[in-house]
């Protein structure tokens, strides 16, 4: 287990300024894939630092622990748990925050969707700041970016974006540069996140108004990029 960050509330401008103008790689492989393996998942965390990446985004407290402490940049974590009475998946409760934060997470991310949930958006909020660690919320629209913001969080990822019942979109579609866009002009810290294909839709995210980009799929899931290539070449038959 890796020992706790404690970024503070000086210190949480300081990390945010390091991000800004950054990529952050979600290196989350496909649950029960072939590269759903720890030092798979290290590799990927390893190798993006010495790309360039200016965090990585970690999924499991357990993780979390092995990863940060053989990083020099910082590790957004957050907890998926599939739970029977909310919809809500990530970092649902103070006791996925407790321990991200023991981990050693810099940041920790939250859904922070206006659906049911098992614990005020608001009490992990404060259970984060608690850690000492800087709070994401991870979004699907303006109103609950917005709502977020004036709450206290961080950051807003445009993550959710097209993930729940009032925002849902194909798999193939754009990345949501409006909700991106309209979040920033209203002094919102936004990190673009979901769908972003390519390095020119990464550089694209700046002129949306997002601080930083988080890329995923595209960089470490490899199923779904091989399957992109085979589908496209399929077409030209």
């Amino acid at each position: 287990m890796s020992v706790a960050r404690t970024v503070g509330p000086l210190g949480r401008q300081s990390v945010l300024d390091d991000l800004s103008g950054g990529l952050v790689v979600s290196c989350q492989p496909v649950a029960g894939g072939p590269m759903d393996h720890d030092d798979i998942v290290l590799a990927m965390a390893l190798a993006s630092q010495a790309g360039g990446a200016v965090a990585v985004r970690i999924e499991g407290a357990r993780r979390v622990g092995m990863v940060a402490p053989k990083l020099q940049i910082p590790v957004i974590g957050l907890v998926k748990c599939d739970l029977a009475n909310s919809p809500v998946r990530i970092t649902p409760r103070s006791a996925e925050v407790a321990a991200l934060a023991d981990a050693g997470a810099w940041m920790i991310a939250s859904d922070a969707t206006h659906r049911h949930r098992p614990e005020p958006i608001e009490s992990l909020l404060d259970a984060i700041h608690a850690r000492g660690c800087l709070a994401m919320a991870d979004c699907a629209t303006v109103a609950e970016g917005m709502a977020a913001h004036r709450m206290g969080f961080d950051c807003v990822g445009s993550t959710l974006s097209g993930y729940t019942a009032e925002n849902t979109v194909p798999s193939y579609a754009a990345p949501d540069s409006d909700m991106v866009r309209q979040l920033s002009q209203q002094g919102v810290w936004v990190i673009a996140e979901g769908r972003i294909a390519s390095a020119e839709m990464a550089s694209q995210a700046f002129s949306w108004g997002a601080k930083a980009v988080t890329v995923g799929s595209a960089l470490t899931r490899l199923e779904s990029m091989v399957s992109v290539y085979v589908q496209g070449m399929q077409t030209r038959h």
